[in-house]
């Protein structure tokens, strides 16, 4: 069943390593959310007989949003689309964004799961990274949800920081692992052009962490979830049995999902779609008339391609005999070639299925290289 994916872009502020769509325009929120509501009735054709299964709320910082706004978003949503009876509807959070009051509402409304963007329970940390709130803030908020009866529970933390030696960060999973979650992604800071992280690279205000502190860091987070009761299910995610990311899991699944707002992308019918990146002239577009997105028709060789980067994220892998069907026999055969490249230590195979150990997850961009260069 596909999914719906709402981008909601403001933030009060830029962490220092995101590279995200997103501003400090609050005065646009109203406008904003009037074109927002137009978009989302414009293209309720697409999905015309077909049941929504989840809906996120993604940014930017959603939760900066008023209760009134995302209830008459959600219920645009609704009017327009078959949305099942138990979809899995996401909101992202910042801990200093939500209050009890707020937490009450959301459940009112509707969100029954949050994904808590905590990143560190370290203030220092928090500092550097430039987030708004304290440890205590996020270890408050998440216990605050749980009262509020919000059972689907994520947070986000960050590793491979400069700062954060290896004890610290399994500090940071024992606290992760303590509070009421059933779901935790684990993100290696990365130095994306365009941050504020960058330019400090550039003048020399930052040495990255080395690769063998980050993949130390990335076995911790693989091995304290499965001593936890998480299951590792894909390169940055872990959660309970019963409780995985249906809307990212249907990412990586390759399953139609559309997005609204600007800077989102959609995937319907072997065809990816994005809006344009400017809140203003998304604005703008949606009250003219005029297009606000550029589309593509993937070719077979795209499509093999992101069934291979897409499935070797998660723990479940590629079948050999699913591309032999659904792309011949000889791009099978030069994918068997090339798996027989790999080091047997980044992979688990066994003749069919083709899957990433917790080693071979950290340098998949390398693995995944290797076996395209191959088709």
């Amino acid at each position: 069943m596909p999914g719906i994916y709402v981008h909601i872009p403001f933030c009060k502020s830029k962490c220092i390593y995101c590279d995200f769509y997103s501003i400090a325009l609050p005065s646009l929120i109203p406008d904003f959310c009037n074109a927002l509501k137009k978009e989302i009735e414009s293209r309720s054709n697409t999905f015309s007989g077909k049941t929504i299964n989840t809906i996120y709320f993604g940014g930017g910082t959603p939760s900066i949003l008023e209760i009134e706004n995302i209830e008459k978003i959600l219920s645009k949503i609704h009017k327009n689309y078959i949305v099942a009876n138990n979809a899995e509807i996401t909101l992202e959070a910042n801990p200093e964004n939500i209050s009890l009051e707020y937490l009450v509402e959301l459940k009112r409304i509707g969100i029954n799961r949050l994904s808590i963007g905590i990143q560190s329970f370290d203030d220092e940390i928090l500092k550097f990274l430039k987030r708004r709130h304290s440890a205590s803030n996020a270890i408050e908020c998440v216990k605050t949800a749980k009262e509020c009866g919000f059972d689907n529970i994520s947070i986000d933390l960050i590793y491979g920081i400069t700062g954060l030696s290896n004890e610290m960060w399994r500090k940071e999973l024992i606290t992760a692992f303590s509070l009421p979650i059933t779901h935790l992604s684990c993100y290696c800071l990365g130095i994306e052009e365009g941050t504020l992280l960058h330019r400090y690279y550039r003048e020399n205000r930052y040495t990255p962490t080395n690769d063998d502190t980050c993949l130390r860091q990335f076995l911790d987070f693989d091995k304290m979830s499965a001593e936890n009761g998480f299951t590792h299910y894909e390169i940055s995610n872990a959660g309970k049995n019963g409780w995985h990311s249906k809307h990212n899991s249907s990412y990586w699944n390759r399953s139609e999902y559309l997005g609204f707002g600007p800077s989102a992308h959609s995937f319907v019918a072997n065809s990816r779609s994005w809006n344009i990146e400017n809140t203003s002239e998304y604005i703008k577009c949606i009250s003219e008339g005029k297009p606000y997105s550029t589309s593509e028709t993937l070719t077979s060789s795209d499509i093999l391609e992101e069934y291979i980067m897409l499935g070797l994220r998660t723990a479940k892998g590629i079948k050999l005999d699913k591309t032999e069907e659904l792309f011949g026999i000889i791009k099978s055969n030069k994918l068997r070639k090339a798996i027989s490249k790999l080091n047997p230590a980044h992979i688990h195979f066994d003749g069919n299925s083709l899957s990433l150990t917790a080693n071979g997850m950290f340098v998949s961009d390398n693995i995944i290289l290797i076996l395209l260069q191959e088709l």
